[in-house]
């Protein structure tokens, strides 16, 4: 082999064993550390074993059959009970919608019961699975009202009626939002919202500036 070869083989290895003794140093330095460098291997294993291995989500909740739900729970009045009748055929007023309320094994499912003429909301009802069955843990029998999940919360509307109000034109609406604490749904924020002073909720144009 040439010198020139040699030479070159010298330098590659020499070149090699500086790294492998820079990369010694810097893991003897890292072990008893508190710096930026500790956190990187934790991270990036913190990382993979999210990856692998997700909080599982709620299960997704089997249909169930809210008219037989609110006509067997004995929490519902019977005053609703009673008017919960087909409206056409075998189509009853409930308007049912699944999601995660409380935080339980299955996803939580609110109950609409309406009125069949003006759809007039009559009673809310909030079902949570426990112990493979659902139990009523929220239940609003004040019309007109009507509930639904919002990011989590439950977000009830009331509609509030001036005297002379037709019932399908009420005058605003009370909202008041209910967070799961616990064992139990408790009052958070509530606002109050105007429909509207004119004919078909519209707001009045305002009047022109003067020059």
């Amino acid at each position: 082999m040439s010198p020139r070869g040699r030479d070159s083989r010298r330098a590659v290895s020499t070149a090699a064993a500086g790294l492998a003794a820079l990369a010694l140093a810097v893991s003897a330095c890292s072990t008893g550390g508190t710096g930026a460098r500790d956190e990187g291997p934790a991270h990036a294993d913190g990382m993979a074993g999210a990856a692998a291995s997700p909080s599982a989500p709620a299960a997704v909740s089997p249909r169930v059959n809210a008219v037989r739900l609110v006509q067997e729970d004995p929490l519902v009045s019977g005053a609703v009970k009673q008017g919960l009748r087909p409206c056409a055929g075998d189509k009853y007023p409930v308007d049912v919608s699944y999601g995660e309320l409380t935080g339980g094994p299955a996803d939580d499912v609110v109950i609409n019961v309406l009125t069949c003429g003006d759809t007039v909301g009559v009673g809310s009802y909030v079902y949570r699975r426990e112990g493979g069955r659902y139990e009523n843990v929220f239940r609003v029998e004040e019309p007109p009202v009507y509930a639904e999940i919002d990011r989590g919360d439950l977000l009830v509307t009331k509609q509030v009626y001036d005297e002379g109000d037709p019932v399908t034109d009420p005058s605003g609406e009370d909202v008041i939002t209910y967070t799961w604490a616990t064992d139990r749904f408790v009052a958070g924020h509530h606002w109050h919202n105007d429909y509207g002073t004119t004919a078909g909720g519209e707001q009045p144009a305002p009047a022109p500036e003067s020059d």
